[in-house]
């Protein structure tokens, strides 16, 4: 008896220990459960597009975290005119390189289409690697630290790429290209905005803890990556997509006996003896190239906003705010505008993605215009909003015209290229912005130049397409 009530007197503190162990579990437990319940929603975990969107949460949150470390070192740590010279060596050692390289990573990765999981875990790897290599020299800010942040960046592109050469292949049923990006990409704003604070954090124990975080962050998206489907390894009935045709811009035709082609899995040729005529983004009509062209001017003006304001706020201050409150502003106004973009994307789903993206980019211009005329606070976290907002929302756009435009056997290389070429934009952009004196009004009339030079290269093209209509029909 004695023996049963010591055995039953020790119940309640096992049933006490099991209660606080739950209660410590449950609320991540409960956080996973209902994030996977959010992403896994609307046959997205049946058709795999669920993983990807886990998937890009974590590329987010890793690629913030170095961010995080580099932007510690190179800009915060030193005096503005030192700044200002380190984040130029840095444009010039990551970027000029990036930019020859860039062209290079949409084919290379389009030769791979057997091996787009794996070329993912690959970049994934690259960054937790790079980041372990950088953190012994983050503190010091020495020149190695430069070769290994191009390494990250380059592989944080090349991820982009094959990330959007995917999506189409985890479509679930009745799902719109520009909703499953726009899921997508809404994931990876809010794990970034998670993780940021979380590298702030870390950034106060050590230089070197944001990127090791950054590493274990990378190596669980390396494991997370061999999870997708296999058939987004699937090549079937793809072909390459090139931004010129070499024989003139005739309407793609997909090979049949009945023209008398014959294709032996290179080359086609007629029976004529003619080579086939390669297909290209000029073969699907004018919209996706103009699409193309506005993007990239709100890329463009992306990367020069990321590099100006952070010179110019560090310098000059908004009215009555010190530089880190500045930049503090204009961050969560960009990233805040982003969020809403990527949200009314997948509200508007394809309805009209030329006039989309031409209202957009006039909204933008607009507002550029009014914040080089009427310079102050509200009027330069209007402009980050808004670039924000419109950069997002008009890539959505272009998403949609894809889709809608790019015949099924090239569509997946159409998304490589186009990205390729937006982060060239991009780069492009930043290297105007550390450039440019400091000048607030300066400034704000370069970036209105920058959206009013792709208004004019792309807005006519975009309502005229749009008044005669898509040859293809449209997807909702």
């Amino acid at each position: 008896m004695a023996s049963a009530r010591s055995h039953d007197g020790s119940g309640p503190f096992r049933r006490t220990g099991r209660t606080i162990g739950h209660a410590l579990h449950a609320p991540f437990t409960g956080t996973a459960k209902g994030i996977r319940k959010a992403t896994h929603a609307h046959g997205a975990g049946e058709s795999g597009l669920g993983k990807l969107i886990e998937l890009h949460a974590v590329n987010g949150a890793g690629d913030v975290m170095i961010t995080v470390a580099l932007a510690s070192t190179v800009f915060f740590s030193v005096p503005t005119d030192e700044a200002r010279g380190r984040v130029a060596l840095y444009l010039a050692i990551t970027m000029a390189p990036f930019t020859l390289l860039a062209p290079v990573i949409g084919p290379l990765l389009d030769r791979l289409p057997h091996g787009r999981r794996a070329a993912m875990a690959g970049a994934m790897l690259a960054r937790a690697l790079l980041a372990i290599t950088m953190s012994s020299a983050v503190a010091t800010g020495g020149l190695e630290l430069y070769p290994a942040a191009l390494g990250v960046l380059v592989s944080s592109k090349a991820y982009g790429v094959v990330r959007s050469a995917v999506v189409p292949r985890l479509l679930p049923p009745g799902f719109s290209l520009v909703k499953a990006n726009s899921r997508v990409t809404l994931a990876g704003l809010l794990a970034t905005g998670v993780a940021a604070p979380i590298g702030a954090g870390l950034q106060t124990v050590g230089s070197g803890w944001p990127l090791y975080g950054a590493c274990v962050i990378f190596i669980g998206g390396t494991v997370l990556a061999f999870t997708l489907p296999r058939k987004v390894d699937s090549a079937k009935g793809e072909r390459r997509a090139r931004l010129v045709e070499h024989h003139g811009h005739q309407p793609l035709a997909k090979p049949s006996k009945a023209n008398g082609k014959r294709t032996n899995g290179k080359k086609a040729t007629t029976r004529s003896g003619e080579k086939e005529k390669r297909p290209g983004l000029r073969t699907v009509g004018p919209s996706v190239l103009h699409g193309l062209q506005a993007n990239g001017a709100h890329r463009a003006l992306s990367g020069f906003l990321i590099f100006f304001l952070a010179f110019l706020l560090r310098e000059q201050p908004l009215a009555g705010q010190s530089a880190a409150v500045s930049l503090g502003i204009v961050g969560v106004a960009a990233g805040v505008g982003n969020a809403l973009g990527t949200a009314m994307g997948s509200w508007l789903r394809t309805r009209g993605p030329e006039v989309i993206i031409a209202s957009v980019l006039g909204l933008a211009l607009g507002v550029a215009v009014l914040a080089a005329v009427f310079f102050s606070t509200l009027m330069v976290a209007a402009l980050s909003a808004m670039a924000g907002f419109t950069q997002a929302l008009s890539k959505l756009s272009l998403d949609a015209m894809i889709q809608r435009d790019v015949p099924e056997e090239v569509r997946t290389s159409a998304f490589a290229r186009s990205e390729t070429l937006l982060q060239m934009a991009w780069v492009v952009g930043g290297g105007i912005g550390i450039s440019l004196p400091l000048n607030g009004v300066l400034g704000m009339s370069v970036a209105a130049g920058i959206l009013a030079l792709g208004a004019a290269a792309s807005v006519r093209g975009l309502l005229s397409a749009a008044r005669r209509g898509s040859p293809h029909p449209r997807v909702a």
